[in-house]
């Protein structure tokens, strides 16, 4: 590469190895995934190192019998195809983070947004743990690994991971993490999690 390319990128904050062609990052994509209103939208964005493509639309009357607002009566919009991200976790690990629509009427698109995966996080909300038991059945029924990750929300009580691993006979083996879909620190080391996770699955 032109030296004088090679300093213009690094000036504008390229990571190392996108100056070494010699070597090329490993991608990865991982699905995040729970029901209506669980901050899926929300993980994405507080680390995604690119602005997040969202598909929200504005929510409106004729979803009101469809979708329960009681836990989240100041939502107003809503995604309606997917959430797109990405994050650099070392200098050869990129994901990209793919977040699905948490609705029943858009699960037929779940299948494609899994296609490739190596794994999904499952989140979920304490005052409404059934709404992510389709996620959970759904990455058990076709294999995908998966954590599960307690997204807190101010004002509501607090359940260790194991009182939440019991409630929803979650195996052992899968790992379940308390965090804050806001804050990056606590996201990036459930993403981390889910990666560990996946590898442990993987045959030598």
């Amino acid at each position: 590469m032109d030296s004088a390319v090679s300093e213009t990128l690094a000036e504008e904050g390229a990571q190392p190895w996108q100056l070494d062609h010699s070597r090329a990052p490993v991608a990865t994509k991982i699905v995040v995934a729970g029901g209506f209103g669980v901050g899926k939208t929300t993980l994405v964005g507080s680390v995604s190192e690119i602005t997040p493509l969202q598909t929200e639309a504005l929510m409106t009357q004729a979803s009101a019998d469809s979708d329960d607002l009681s836990a989240t009566p100041d939502k107003l919009t809503t995604t309606v195809a997917m959430d797109f991200g990405r994050i650099t976790l070392d200098d050869d690990l990129v994901l990209y983070l793919f977040g699905t629509p948490g609705q029943q009427r858009f699960w037929f698109m779940w299948d494609d947004l899994v296609r490739g995966a190596i794994g999904a996080v499952v989140l979920a909300d304490t005052r409404r743990l059934d709404d992510c038991f389709p996620a959970l059945d759904y990455f058990e029924s076709c294999g995908l690994p998966y954590v599960v990750a307690v997204n807190h929300f101010e004002g509501t009580e607090e359940f260790t991971a194991e009182d939440v691993r019991e409630a929803l006979t979650v195996p052992e083996d899968i790992p379940v993490l308390i965090m804050d879909a806001r804050r990056r620190v606590p996201v990036v080391d459930t993403l981390l999690a889910l990666v560990g996770h996946a590898l442990d699955l993987t045959p030598a």
